[in-house]
């Protein structure tokens, strides 16, 4: 049992290693846009608190 899971747990080691296709700068570009993206939805809710 422990060696069946040593072996599974190498082997999936293994295929993660190969993983990372994207470009660093491009991924880093996505997350700044999507927290640009939520930036401007949170400014745009910014006075309904204070409506009646």
């Amino acid at each position: 049992m422990k060696s069946s899971l040593v072996m599974f747990a190498a082997q999936e080691t293994e295929h993660a290693a190969g993983g990372l296709t994207i470009n660093p700068y491009l991924l880093g570009g996505l997350t700044l846009c999507g927290f640009i993206f939520l930036l401007l939805v949170t400014y745009a809710f910014r006075n309904v608190g204070t409506r009646h």
